[in-house]
């Protein structure tokens, strides 16, 4: 997503954050082999995992989910239902796929890891796009 909005000049406008729902890989970087998939894309994966805390709601316009566990644990978080309307779906954003979540890629080898990044770039293309039709009736 970063690439997306530096592409477009919204770098000094738009701040993406990355955030899990478990700590379990909290202080590492990407997984390796994403990276390599990124880089060959011309993506750089610099964020370092950190799980996500109740305070991202206020922080941030937007909480985005990648997969339905994710997406509930989300809504399990906010329960006065107060960010309901920030909290979405990933696929929400898709345009040429047709797709109910991100799938995990570290199981389906090398086309796993293309497979997620064809998805992201679909979707972020989408969501970048709303975002800035959002900004726009502000």
């Amino acid at each position: 997503m970063q690439a997306f909005v530096k592409q477009r000049g919204l770098d000094k406008e738009i701040y993406c954050d990355s955030a899990g729902t478990i700590g379990y890989h909290s202080g590492n970087p990407a997984d390796s082999r994403m990276q390599e998939h990124a880089i060959l894309r011309g993506y750089e994966l610099n964020s370092i995992s950190r799980p996500f805390e109740d305070g991202d709601f206020e922080k941030f316009d937007w909480i985005i989910t990648m997969d339905e566990d994710n997406y509930q644990q989300i809504i399990w978080r906010d329960s006065l239902q107060q960010y309901t309307d920030k909290i979405k779906r990933m696929t929400d954003f898709c345009s040429t796929n047709q797709v109910r979540e991100i799938p995990d890629p570290y199981y389906g080898g090398y086309q796993g890891f293309e497979n997620v990044l064809d998805l992201l770039e679909d979707t972020c293309r989408g969501l970048l796009e709303f975002i800035s039709t959002k900004n726009n009736e502000c």
